[in-house]
């Protein structure tokens, strides 16, 4: 009779345990579902920190386009942010960066540029080469001139445009040029590539000196004839994180997505070359 009792009167307890366990198993589940939850909701860089806000991005004109394109993706990929873009002349940006303009990136059209930046100590970490251009020159459409390489740009009825020796598709263009023992007298030097295409697609010149990149953005509006020196006049295009930046985790994360596969396919259908 006592071995009786005894046995009815663990079963309560046992009940009791078991359920309490099985309230534990499921409160942990509860909350570990919770938390990938979290996680799976909110954006996130690497270093744990939500990629949001604003950016600046100062990039080389050429970039213009494919940078457009990049800006939209990231913004997209990541709701809550949004990316502001000032394209020109190399030269006339690293200038303003290393004068106090507020920004968080810089994509420069070539390393001697960027050594502007970088020699100022304006930069937060080593600029990296993402991608790589050559020269092309861009004529009227179907080519009335008939313009077939670097050495007809020299005829003196030709209104020929150049970039300025002081950006880098000026600097590439110049090398181009003493490399081939050739002298040329444009009608006019202008301040970045996009204003030395411009003035072909304008009629304002019959041809000029840019990058491969801006006569295929172009169009029908120009028409492209490469030239074998271009081969020795090949600019690297590095990139960088500022130091005054104000949003770090998502500068760095647009940098990541430029020199990522995603924006490598972007770049090099501009026809851009990989770096």
């Amino acid at each position: 009779m006592t071995r009786s009792v005894r046995t009815r009167s663990r079963r309560p307890v046992q009940v009791a345990a078991l359920g309490a366990a099985a309230l534990l198993a499921l409160s942990a589940c509860s909350s570990s579902d919770d938390s990938g939850s979290a996680k799976s909701g909110s954006e996130k860089s690497g270093s744990g920190t939500k990629i949001s806000g604003d950016i600046t991005v100062f990039a080389a004109a050429s970039l213009k386009e494919s940078f457009t394109t990049l800006g939209k993706d990231f913004e997209k990929a990541h709701p809550g942010t949004k990316v502001t873009f000032s394209f020109g002349g190399s030269d006339s940006l690293a200038a303003s960066i290393t004068g106090g303009a507020p920004a968080d990136v810089f994509a420069s059209a070539s390393p001697k540029t960027m050594k502007v930046v970088t020699d100022a100590k304006d930069n937060a970490g080593a600029p990296a080469t993402f991608v790589r251009n050559q020269l092309e020159i861009a004529t009227l459409p179907g080519n009335p001139d008939k313009v077939a390489s670097l050495k007809d740009l020299t005829d003196k009825d030709l209104k020929v445009v150049l970039c300025d020796r002081t950006v880098p598709c000026g600097a590439a263009a110049e090398k181009a040029l003493t490399a081939s023992r050739l002298k040329l007298t444009p009608v006019s030097y202008e301040e970045d590539v996009k204003s030395a295409l411009n003035k072909v697609v304008l009629k304002e010149a019959d041809a000029a000196v840019v990058y491969r990149t801006d006569v295929r953005a172009a169009g029908d509006k120009v028409e492209g004839v490469e030239f074998p020196e271009s081969a020795d006049a090949i600019n690297a295009y590095p990139i960088t994180l500022l130091k005054e930046s104000k949003n770090t985790e998502t500068a760095k994360a647009f940098i990541a997505l430029v020199r990522s596969a995603e924006g490598q396919k972007v770049l090099t259908a501009a026809g851009f070359l990989q770096p």
